[in-house]
């Protein structure tokens, strides 16, 4: 989510079911435990890039590199001057024809660690506590037996793209929950935060009944925006810096615009009110009714056509079909409106409501609606004070994990 960057500084296609039934792999007895797999959230994985660009943007960014280095989460990117070599690798461009986007000419991003764990629990290399993000889970589990890349593992993702666009990473998802069922002889466990959530009911909504009650016994789902997020419209009409003085909003805006994942979570309207202003400006007022005039105000029609392509993706909220554990923040003011008195170029004043500093509690509490859906059961924990990322760092978090890896 969004928010991930102030912490830290401060499926596609149908797939059918026909899979044999979890079993013992042919060598060794069953596990005694479930396998976990953990699914990150927008910026909650590395990112790594390769360059080769005709031209660049200031002289000291690189124009050429013999190898892959990190981009995310890279610290000494993050500071003035070198922030712009770091907005125009990281920046997409919106293609009208394919309804896709794509990287800048000569440079290569690539997703790096997926299978393994490290590059969700510490988003910086080098492992400085700055860029904790799921350590305190996996070391919680690992503590307990499991084992790194084994029978706990992740799947991360370009999480600057919506689900539309990683059509190759659902099947790899696919096929490693099966490999690890398969293996252990037990269903997977799925842990996801944040926008990982839209991500995994995105994922469990192509799949069918049948191959989910073999492979997945159980969705946790952290700090889940089911209905979207109020604050992702000031992103995109302002830029956010998540309070670092260092760097200005409207200059991180050019590259918070081009990651469709951010429009992907503007606020739902089958959730929000059609009556509830997000945005109220000298010149109008936006609701849930309003994005259109919303970007062309903008002069950012882009934005637009990236919300017609994913909107749909998860809109209509179908229920998992899976047992789910929803695990939210409160308590914790969140924005939920913005007031410009220059619209949109200033700071605008901004409204608070419930939620966990990220995700509205409107959006997060919204699981609620498949207990009358699904015969699986559906469980919902409001852990009060907890802020979006903060929540990891829980150990009521791991604690309520635990329960359910050692539940019947």
């Amino acid at each position: 989510m969004v928010s991930c960057l102030g912490l830290l500084l401060g499926l596609l296609t149908s797939f059918s079911g026909g899979s044999a039934l979890p079993r013992c792999a042919s060598r060794g007895t069953c596990s005694d435990r479930n396998p976990v797999v953990v699914i990150p959230g927008d910026l909650g994985n590395q990112l790594e890039a390769k360059l080769d660009k005709p031209s660049v943007v200031h002289y000291i960014c690189y124009k050429k590199t013999s190898d892959y280095f990190t981009l995310w989460l890279n610290l000494e990117l993050l500071v003035p001057v070198a922030i712009d070599c770091w907005i125009d690798n990281m920046r997409l461009i919106y293609n009208h024809t394919t309804r896709s986007t794509d990287a800048p000419p000569g440079v290569d991003i690539r997703v790096p660690g997926f299978g393994g764990t490290e590059t969700v629990e510490y988003l910086d290399p080098s492992k400085r506590s700055v860029g904790m993000y799921f350590f305190p889970i996996v070391q919680g589990l690992v503590n307990d037996g499991y084992v790194r890349g084994d029978d706990i593992r992740a799947a991360p993702y370009d999480w600057r793209k919506a689900p539309n666009e990683n059509k190759d990473y659902f099947q790899d998802l696919r096929h490693m929950i099966e490999g690890m069922a398969d293996k252990a002889g037990r269903p997977v466990v799925l842990v996801a935060h944040s926008m990982g959530n839209m991500y995994t009911l995105y994922f469990l909504n192509q799949q069918s009944q049948q191959w989910k009650d073999q492979y997945i016994k159980a969705f946790v789902a952290l700090g889940p925006p089911w209905a979207g997020v109020a604050k992702t419209l000031k992103v995109v009409a302002t830029g956010d810096n998540n309070r670092i003085p260092v760097i200005s909003p409207l200059k991180i805006r050019m590259q918070q615009r081009t990651a469709v994942s951010t429009v992907w979570l503007f606020p739902y309207a089958h959730t929000w009110p059609a009556s509830k202003v997000l945005v109220e400006t000298p010149q109008a007022n936006y609701t849930v009714r309003d994005f259109q005039r919303f970007f062309l105000d903008l002069d950012f029609e882009d934005g637009w056509e990236m919300w017609q392509d994913t909107e749909k993706l998860v809109s209509d909220l179908k229920a998992p079909g899976v047992e789910v554990h929803c695990l939210y923040g409160s308590g914790v003011p969140t924005a939920e409106s913005f007031r410009y008195t220059t619209f949109p170029d200033t700071e605008p004043t901004v409204v608070y409501g419930d939620g966990d500093g990220t995700v509205n509690l409107l959006s997060a509490v919204q699981c609620k609606r498949w207990v009358d859906q699904q015969k699986q059961p559906v469980h919902l924990l409001d852990l009060h004070g907890n802020e979006h990322v903060g929540m990891l760092l829980n150990q009521t978090t791991v604690a309520y994990i635990k329960s359910i890896l050692s539940s019947p």
